[in-house]
C-alpha cells in the first residue's frame, strides 16, 4: 500500500500546533491564519444586517405616506 503511505505514515504535529498557539500572546480570535479576514465578514454582514432591521422598525413605526 505504498499509494495510501502520505496519509497515514505522516508525523503528529499535534503537540507542536497546540504550543504555537497557546504560546501566541494575541487575542484567542485572532489567533488563527485567516481570522482577521473572517471577523471582518462577519463585522460587515452583522452592521449591514443591523441597518436593515432598524431600517424596518423605523419605516413600520412611521407608516405609509399617501
Amino acid at each position: 500500500m505504498v499509494l495510501l503511505s502520505p496519509l497515514y505514515n505522516k508525523p503528529n504535529r499535534i503537540i507542536e500546533k497546540q504550543r504555537l498557539y497557546q504560546n501566541d500572546p494575541r487575542k484567542i480570535m485572532y489567533r488563527l491564519p485567516r481570522s482577521g479576514l473572517y471577523l471582518g465578514i462577519y463585522g460587515a454582514l452583522f452592521t449591514a444586517s443591523s441597518i436593515g432591521t432598524v431600517y424596518g422598525i423605523y419605516s413600520l413605526i412611521r407608516g405609509k405616506t399617501e
